[in-house]
């Protein structure tokens, strides 16, 4: 059976044409200069810049993983996602941490490091440090994204996963590499626009298809085993399939309350985002990011609704779901000894080639019938249905020929933003802060643009070999939030908010992060397999909390065994950002009128914190609750949101000050 047809390839075509045109039409302009490349010349209105920033935060991979866990879970699958795919870091981002890094007037956050370090050995050091590890973690989620666009496209494409992550990063490469941050924003702009078409096509099909909540419900027990899957509530404990990797979140509560702890202390070091230093002023970050928040909302009604339409799939599909076992074990006999990160492979495989298994194949057509090619990419490595292919599996089954194309498209699009925004940021690290500060300080712009464009490429050939090397999206992903940004969390926090934190604490404790990370994530394989007493291992849980600790031991032990920060850049930096903390010393120096306004900013700030985060929540739970027809929930959750948003604007909204009132500071730091 064809998946798609000659319109639906020629909207896949053209879209990636217009891609490529738009990326060589911004070329001159983005070529000007390493601020024009980087930061767009920080000329870009802040509507531009929050519309950009959600497109750079959803993607395929993302999409796939969170689609899977409200299928299972219903709307109580936001508070998992609190890991990650919540986008907690978000209220810091508009409350503090946004304007303290747009405050310093620097390029990247490797450039932050001499602003705050200065430029002496701690801060040339810490300058490396941060390059190094930010370098590292755009690998990882280029991995993170690799791997779940081969799985998403390889459903509708006739190529195997890996071909399918080849052609679509090889043009987000292509265009991203000519048009730097110009091509990130004006790019966003045109996929934002496609990413809403299919938000309101897909939340409008699923929310008809619901004929009342009761029935929905009836549907999501059978389907999925959870007799709660229409609640909102956060439960704690909750139903997840035994024997898969999903089991480890049964303890919901527990989990979530983790994951917000981690997503909101570790968004203060997580807002060095060409975004924020290429905004025109402080009430500008807090703008960009209220739009940001408020267009991410989009992303979840239309991930519901793929979930609500892939229980009715799996119904319809597979009344007697023995047949998925039953499959699952015809391809274990067939590739004895296979993994669960070659699955996704074999079955690519076995669909593209059925004449080279006829036996296999005439074992599958038994199960599953004439359509036993696309009914076999829903079966998953456990013998159940994959919850990681049901939005896939939605659009290939329950979505027109012709449609299919432009959801495709769109959520193509999606993924092309994170990448070209991951890409673009993780160059700015490279080029800026270790080629021309290191390598070839006089390197003409000609020979930047051909350094970002090597190392581009190098980036992100790396990133395909990490994304092959793991099991699952949802084991990079837990990898790289919990482990690698685990060990990166504490220097990347002290640093604005302990005044004795220097340059030689930075460095070290991000190469202890980093290394602990990466060999953790090396050796946890070969434990396991030795000795259950390592199981715990696997646990998201356990990364954070021993690649933590590691961090902290590297930092402590680097700021005391390294001289303090030079005075006069301590002082310069904090009267420029005037962080909150513990920064007595510094504090006492300011003058009376200075210090009052300094706390009454960071009081409002805040104060303001928890509204805006259950404004989020809630935000993003509303639209699900209406597509499900939960609307008993709904009149709750849309009180505690009006609550939320009138704290937000007592305590945030009305002290932004104007684009007249910004103070005009010189961010350049006194050398060390």
């Amino acid at each position: 059976m064809e998946n798609l047809n000659a319109v639906d390839y020629g909207v896949i075509a053209v879209y990636f044409a217009f891609l490529v045109a738009l990326g060589l039409i911004l070329k001159k302009r983005a070529s000007a200069s390493l601020e024009d490349y980087y930061l767009g010349g920080r000329r870009l209105p802040w509507w531009m810049l929050g519309v950009s920033g959600m497109a750079h935060f959803l993607d395929i991979t993302g999409t796939l993983l969170i689609v899977s866990f409200l299928f299972l879970l219903g709307p109580r699958g936001l508070f998992v996602e609190f890991r990650g795919g919540a986008v907690l870091v978000l209220p810091v981002f508009l409350l503090w941490a946004g304007k303290w890094h747009r405050r310093s007037g620097c390029m990247t956050g490797a450039e932050w490091m001499i602003f705050r370090f200065g430029d002496g050995f701690g801060g040339q050091f810490a300058r490396i440090a941060c390059s190094a590890s930010r370098v590292i973690f755009t690998i990882g989620m280029l991995a993170y994204m690799v791997k779940g666009v081969g799985l998403f496209l390889s459903m509708f494409l006739p190529f195997s996963p890996l071909v399918c992550a080849l052609i679509m990063i090889g043009v987000a490469t292509t265009y991203t590499m000519f048009s730097g941050f110009y091509g990130v924003v004006f790019t966003d702009l045109f996929q934002a626009l496609i990413i809403l078409i299919a938000v309101f096509t897909i939340s409008i099909m699923a929310f008809l298809k619901v004929p009342d909540s009761a029935s929905l419900g009836a549907l999501a027990e059978a389907v999925t085993g959870s007799s709660e899957w229409l609640s909102s509530r956060l439960s704690w404990k909750t139903t997840m399939p035994a024997g898969t990797e999903y089991e480890a979140f049964q303890s919901l509560a527990m989990f979530a309350m983790f994951y917000l702890f981690r997503m909101l202390v570790g968004g203060t070091g997580e807002a060095d985002d060409p975004k924020f230093f290429g905004a025109r002023s402080d009430s500008e970050c807090g703008k960009l990011t209220f739009l940001w928040t408020w267009l991410m909302a989009f992303r979840w009604p239309m991930m519901m609704g793929f979930a609500v339409l892939g229980l009715y799939l799996v119904q319809d599909l597979f009344p007697d779901r023995s047949v998925l076992a039953a499959a699952a074990d015809l391809i274990r006999e067939r590739f004895p000894g296979i993994t669960k990160g070659e699955w996704a492979e074999a079955i690519a495989s076995i669909r593209l080639r059925p004449d080279a298994w006829p036996q296999l194949v005439e074992g599958l057509r038994d199960l599953f019938g004439e359509e036993w090619s696309n009914r076999l990419n829903l079966v998953g490595f456990e013998g159940g249905v994959d919850p990681e292919r049901i939005l896939p599996g939605v659009i290939l089954f329950c979505i027109p020929k012709g449609v299919r194309g432009l959801i495709v498209v769109a959520l193509v699009a999606a993924s092309m933003s994170t990448f070209d925004s991951q890409v673009n940021r993780g160059l700015g690290y490279f080029v800026r802060d270790i080629y021309q500060r290191y390598l070839r300080p006089s390197a003409s712009t000609r020979e930047l643009m051909l350094a970002s464009w090597a190392s581009g490429v190098s980036m992100v050939a790396m990133g395909f070999l990490l994304g092959y090397s793991v099991r699952s999206v949802n084991q990079i992903w837990g990898w790289i939030i919990m482990g690698l940004g685990g060990g990166m969390l504490v220097p990347l926090f002290l640093r604005f908010f302990w005044w004795r934190f220097n340059g030689g604490g930075f460095a070290a404790g991000m190469a202890a992060g980093l290394v602990g990370a990466i060999t953790l994530h090396l050796v946890k394989a070969p434990l396991i397999a030795r000795s259950a007493f390592w199981t715990f291992l696997d646990d998201d849980r356990w990364q954070f909390c021993i690649t933590f600790a590691i961090g902290l031991a590297g930092s402590l032990a680097g700021t005391y065994l390294t001289r303090p920060t030079d005075p006069a850049v301590l002082e310069h930096f904090y009267r420029t950002t005037r962080p909150f903390g513990a920064w007595g010393p510094l504090k006492r120096k300011l003058s009376t009128p200075e210090r009052r306004a300094a706390e009454k900013e960071h009081r409002s700030d805040l104060m303001a914190l928890p509204f805006n985060v259950l404004w989020q929540v809630t935000l993003f739970l509303i639209p699900m609750q209406i597509i499900i027809h939960a609307f008993g929930s709904l009149w709750i959750t849309g009180s505690l949101f009006a609550i939320c948003l009138a704290g937000m604007y007592f305590f945030w909204w009305r002290n932004l000050p104007g684009a007249s009132a910004e103070l005009k500071r010189d961010a350049s730091p006194p050398v060390e």
